[in-house]
């Protein structure tokens, strides 16, 4: 009997024998892993299984509870449906509660022993970490210590003087005071929505969207109006224009290349339609672009920042993707808003860690960040055709697949009666960890589809978990 199973186990013996009455809550993930000995992912799995018996149910920011028609259902195996909200039509906004699911897959990527299909980063080992130590090392020991008031905020100007260089070889000219160094993309994102919003406005968003502008909305108290994305077009400009003259957006929020979850990247043409589009309505559009040097042809795809000629285009990247994971080193082209962001930086966080600004910019500026890109970028294709060839193996032929030309996700459409929801919690008991579609949705839309991360090297291991992944699958349909 596996871990999981056994601590499931005495979990319903508590419940059958009555310690654990019905509506009471069972003990929390964190307080379970630390009393038992087991992995936090070990005791997802367990609740996950006491979920398909009947006998416990989640509760959105609450945690787990025993259901209270437990003792009418017994120790019943039947798999219970899941609470699918219909999609809201376009004169609706959605207030946004996705943490809970969204913690549980993040908890699942945790135990190392889990295929990381689930994650949200590549594999560290995709990155120069130990010249970047070198880096580290040097640029501490030259730090001026003057540098720990002085470049407070907006951050180390030799890095901000790299970005503004790659900028320009990209053909932005953009002015250094533009720039903002923030820990990772997803501050700048946070402070560039503070920025732009006050609680209960409505934000424009994609559909499906990244979590984590969904946990932001979720945090500062937004309500999103959801506009689809197209696999190979993005977002969709036609909808955006019908809510902006509908509603009053106060921003639109956009992953334009490489987005994440469907890959898609929106082509040129749309791109410098979307910032017009957006200037005519006065919506300043925050352009998550954290993939951007992720791209496999010749040429990176410009972002809508350079179509941006008002300010009004709020572009925030990071080095977390194609760098130094854990460093936390983003920052933000942040328009006509740039001082205001930087203050709302020095009122939350004051400044990004220097020691991993100044090692950055020594990396850049000696460790040959163009060649590590290449080999990246190489590995990063290599590892797509891998998993769609999993794909073509193993998943049901009804399946259909995005090929992004860029990043390291696939977004798969599973056959509509799939609930990917009960594939995530199948496939973690197998030791796989899965994104299921309705966590990119503050409606929990998404039912068949699932994110899958190709962002780790090939071999036994992934190839063998897509195949069980497909049996997996298969067994649902089959049933």
């Amino acid at each position: 009997m596996k871990r999981y199973e056994k601590f499931a186990d005495d979990i319903a013996e508590l419940i059958r024998t009555g310690v654990l009455a019905a509506g009471q809550r069972v003990p929390s993930v964190r307080y379970a892993s630390q009393t038992h000995g087991i992995s936090p992912s070990t005791v997802f799995q367990a609740y996950y299984l006491l979920e398909r018996r009947g006998l416990i149910r989640a509760r959105p920011r609450s945690g787990y509870f025993v259901n209270d028609s437990v003792r009418l259902q017994g120790l019943s195996d039947d798999v219970t449906e899941q609470d699918v909200r219909p999609a809201p039509a376009l004169s609706e906004s959605t207030e946004v509660d996705v943490s809970e699911l969204v913690f549980s897959v993040l908890e699942s990527i945790k135990d190392p022993n889990t295929v990381p299909f689930g994650s949200a980063f590549p594999s560290a080992g995709l990155f120069p970490l130990q010249r970047l130590a070198r880096s580290l090392a040097s640029a501490t020991r030259d730090m001026d210590p003057r540098m720990v008031v002085s470049d407070l905020s907006p951050g180390n100007p030799a890095l901000r003087r790299q970005i503004a260089l790659r900028y320009m070889v990209a053909g932005q000219m953009l002015p250094m005071d533009e720039l903002l160094i923030t820990n990772g993309a997803l501050e700048a994102l946070n402070l560039c929505l503070q920025a732009v919003t006050e609680p209960g406005d409505l934000v424009a968003i994609e559909a499906p969207a990244f979590y984590a502008c969904l946990q932001v909305l979720e945090r500062l108290k937004l309500k999103a109006v959801e506009i689809p994305v197209h696999p190979q077009q993005g977002i969709d400009l036609a909808v955006l224009e019908q809510a902006l003259e509908r509603y009053p957006i106060k921003a639109c929020w956009s992953m334009t290349s490489f987005q994440n979850p469907t890959g898609a990247t929106v082509p040129e043409a749309r791109k410098r339609a979307l910032v017009e589009l957006l200037r005519e309505h006065e919506v300043p559009l925050i352009e998550d672009d954290v993939y951007a040097e992720l791209y496999y042809g010749q040429h990176a795809p410009k972002p809508a920042k350079a179509f941006d000629t008002e300010g009004l285009v709020l572009h925030c990247g990071s080095f977390a993707k194609s760098l130094a994971p854990g460093y936390r080193v983003g920052w933000v082209a942040a328009g006509r808003y740039a001082q205001k962001v930087e203050r709302l930086k020095i009122m939350t966080s004051l400044c990004a860690s220097m020691p991993a600004q100044a090692a950055i910019a020594d990396y850049l500026q000696h460790g040959g960040y163009d060649r590590h890109l290449r080999k990246l970028r190489h590995s990063l294709e290599d590892q797509q055709r891998a998993m769609l060839g999993a794909i073509a193996r193993y998943f049901p032929a009804q399946t259909r697949v995005s090929q992004p030309t860029g990043g390291y996700f696939l977004w798969v459409e599973l056959p509509a009666q799939i609930d990917s929801l009960k594939v995530f919690q199948a496939a973690l008991a197998q030791g796989i960890s899965i994104a299921p579609g309705p966590m990119f949705s503050p409606t929990r839309r998404f039912q068949p589809f699932i994110r899958l991360n190709y962002g780790s090297p090939w071999g036994e291991t992934p190839e063998r978990a897509m195949e069980t992944l497909g049996k997996i699958i298969r067994s649902m349909m089959a049933g």
